[in-house]
């Protein structure tokens, strides 16, 4: 775990297991750490990634005007509104959402996390490529970095749910059942 913090506070991107799949994670205090991930990735800085934390209270350090109230735990990555803007350099075209994900991490990967506070966090594959279930599965590329290893996690990706229109609406269905009445 210490490798992993002292990678992520050098700027250096990570990868660490959540629960659903391994994730692709950086420093998320300044723009450089997200530059540097998103080039490994080989991701347009114009898509959008979330801000991972290990707890509400640790996400709404650095994102307080949340509404605590509308933050799901678990298997869900949440758009929400960002009506300060914060961390644009994750909020790709839309600076005035921001997505923000609180899973039930591995003990390894939430004492990484909280060292941090919150990291920004993607699926840890290169574009368009599987989500990578176990550390086997992580591309060539990616298999230089810090990795904190779980074993075989779950393999099916976060819900993406956006309500920051008037109704909640499912962007992706993934691991965590959600309908708008629930």
């Amino acid at each position: 775990m210490t490798d992993a913090v002292a990678a992520l506070r050098r700027g250096d991107p990570v990868i660490l297991p959540t629960d659903t799949v391994y994730g692709l994670c950086c420093d998320a205090a300044t723009r450089a750490p997200t530059e540097r991930l998103y080039a490994l990735k080989r991701r347009d800085l114009a898509q959008p990634s979330a801000l991972l934390a290990a707890s509400v209270d640790d996400l709404l350090a650095v994102v307080p005007e949340l509404d605590r109230g509308q933050i799901l735990t678990g298997p869900y990555t949440l758009i929400l509104p960002n009506p300060a803007n914060r961390f644009p350099w994750i909020c790709g075209e839309t600076p005035d959402k921001i997505g923000v994900r609180v899973p039930d991490l591995p003990a390894a990967a939430a004492e990484v996390v909280r060292a941090l506070g919150v990291v920004v966090a993607t699926s840890a594959n290169l574009h368009g490529e599987p989500d990578p279930r176990s550390v086997d599965a992580l591309a060539p590329e990616l298999r230089g970095l810090v990795v904190v290893d779980a074993g075989d996690l779950l393999g099916t990706p976060s819900t993406v749910i956006d309500f920051t229109g008037e109704e909640p609406r499912v962007l992706r269905q993934g691991a965590g059942a959600f309908s708008p009445a629930s």
